[in-house]
């Protein structure tokens, strides 16, 4: 099983940087967004596929045109949260906040219940488990913020599992879909989206999933987008893994969507059986 994903965001939206953390600075980039969600709507349309896309409210906001084109073309729409922060950094009364503001938001602009989510940079670890109360209380049925290894952002090494599970936390339950990787002399690998998607070439990207029974990609309109500013405030690790591979990451994408089925979220929840995937008690 092959998830597609989108996060809708714009190519400034890069997390744990000074100079892109705040509303205020991103008046300051230029606008790139209807370009990018032109190509992924034109890839998408050239293989008739389904995708989900995780859209931040700030961002719903602004541009609700768009949030309603993704609607009216038949993309289910999940949470992206409002302000995309780390969920360790908010704290649980700042997240609660800004997850009820994007979802009524965006369920009010859609007229239709949003039930899928994800945290930015998959921040939702060891640290954070009351993310998935708030998840829950407002409506949430399925999570894909689980990032089942070490990473920059945290992570969530100890939940032990990349499968379809259910995460119980507090008395209450939710579906998680988390994120996939390979292992490799040891170290956990993932592949199937953003710096590392772009990172990894094609022949070990076909290898990895043609191997995957279960695959979450998570992708953005600016992994396409080869002619975007740099941001010259970024280390140079982190201008290494924001800018590497742009300019093949249409080309790859499209032999991705040609050599393999995917589906989008609602789809694969239905194929799974969800009476037999593992619990995880948080």
């Amino acid at each position: 099983m092959n998830i597609l994903t989108f996060d809708f965001e714009e190519w400034f939206h890069i997390l744990d940087n000074d100079s892109t953390r705040t509303a205020d600075q991103w008046q300051n980039y230029e606008v790139r967004i209807y370009d990018n969600m032109a190509r992924i709507f034109d890839i998408l349309d050239r293989h008739k596929q389904k995708a989900t896309f995780f859209c931040m409210g700030w961002m719903a906001e602004k541009y609700p045109d768009i949030v309603k084109e993704i609607a009216r073309r038949g993309y289910e729409i999940g949470s992206h949260t409002r302000m995309h922060q780390l969920v360790y950094e908010q704290g649980k009364d700042i997240f609660e906040k800004d997850v009820d503001f994007s979802v009524r938001f965006l369920e009010n602009l859609i007229g239709k219940k949003v039930k899928y989510f994800r945290a930015p940079g998959f921040s939702i670890t060891e640290q954070t488990p009351w993310a998935f109360d708030v998840l829950t209380k407002n409506g949430i049925e399925t999570d894909c913020s689980v990032f089942p290894a070490p990473r920059a952002h945290g992570g969530f090494p100890s939940y032990g599992k990349s499968v379809p599970s259910i995460v119980r936390y507090n008395g209450l339950s939710i579906k998680e879909l988390p994120i996939n990787y390979v292992t490799v002399w040891g170290k956990h690998l993932v592949f199937s989206g953003g710096g590392y998607f772009r990172l990894c070439p094609y022949l070990l990207l076909k290898y990895w999933t043609a191997r995957s029974e279960y695959l979450m990609s998570y992708l953005h309109p600016r992994d396409f987008d080869a002619g975007q500013p740099m941001i010259k405030e970024l280390p140079v690790i982190r201008k290494f893994k924001s800018y590497v591979g742009l300019k093949g990451a249409e080309h790859k994408l499209n032999k991705w969507l040609s050599d393999f089925s995917f589906v989008d979220i609602p789809t694969a929840s239905d194929m799974i059986d969800w009476e037999h995937v593992p619990i995880v008690d948080i």
